[in-house]
């Protein structure tokens, strides 16, 4: 495991180091960029749409029992924007385009394709994984602002349509309103940032160090999903715990 993570942080260091060749690289990035949107806006939107009718659906009805059911908009936009949406968003793209980047790199691997790389003088890590770290670490919190704004509208659509909350749209965004701060959604992004470097990193170090033919593309893909997905959650608990110290 601590073998795993230096190499994690060695790759990390080289991608920086790489960084100022990052405009030779432009067209790579906006390619992997489109993938992103392509492959996930819609699945994000759908998702967050029903994270938070169902947040809606479970929370509004105790809070109308208690009276309180005013405070449902507040409850659902931080609820969403500091945990949900960065979390449930890094994991799709961790399942969608991190297995891609494990696949597509771990291919090359496999067929050779990276030694011919080097064979040319061409730089694996600048024209590899430095498109592909630079692209999703600018896609993912964009999905996660879609997924910010689509989670409280799914809120508020389930919170007018139940009977048993009974709240109008304007008391539902005026709770929202007042609950979610500007720093209540930085976090969110601060959280996505994190998540999107620590997908990219795993799943190109993934691919990297992919041996054995197809069945092992296979499991570096799997080994890709199943470790961002572990780090994510991780991350997200430690992440919490130093954002906290900032509300005080």
């Amino acid at each position: 495991m601590f073998q795993s993570l230096g190499e994690l942080a060695l790759l990390g260091w080289q991608t920086l180091v790489a960084l100022p060749q990052i405009w030779r690289q432009r067209r790579k990035v906006a390619e992997q960029l489109f993938e992103i949107g392509n492959a996930s806006l819609f699945m994000a939107c759908l998702l967050s749409l029903f994270i938070g009718g169902v947040l809606a659906l479970q929370s509004g009805p105790r809070l109308a029992e208690r009276g309180i059911s005013s405070m449902l908009g507040g409850l659902i936009g931080l609820s969403v924007s500091e945990e949900l949406a960065p979390v449930m968003m890094s994991i799709l793209i961790a399942g969608r385009i991190g297995s891609a980047m494990a696949a597509e790199i771990g291919s090359m691997r496999v067929y050779q394709e990276i030694d011919a790389l080097r064979t040319m003088n061409i730089d694996p890590i600048s024209y590899l994984v430095l498109p592909r770290i630079v692209a999703i670490t600018v896609g993912l919190p964009m999905l996660v602002a879609f997924s910010m704004l689509v989670g409280w509208s799914g809120g508020a659509l389930v919170a007018v349509a139940n009977h048993n909350i009974g709240i109008t749209p304007a008391d539902y965004f005026n709770s929202l309103r007042g609950a979610v701060q500007g720093f209540d959604v930085v976090k969110g992004f601060i959280k996505s940032l994190v998540f999107a470097v620590m997908v990219g990193l795993i799943s190109c170090h993934q691919g990297l160090q992919t041996l054995g033919g197809p069945r092992g593309i296979g499991r570096s893909v799997t080994k890709a999903v199943v470790n961002s997905i572990v780090m994510i959650l991780i991350l997200d608990y430690f992440l919490t715990r130093f954002l906290i110290l900032f509300d005080r």
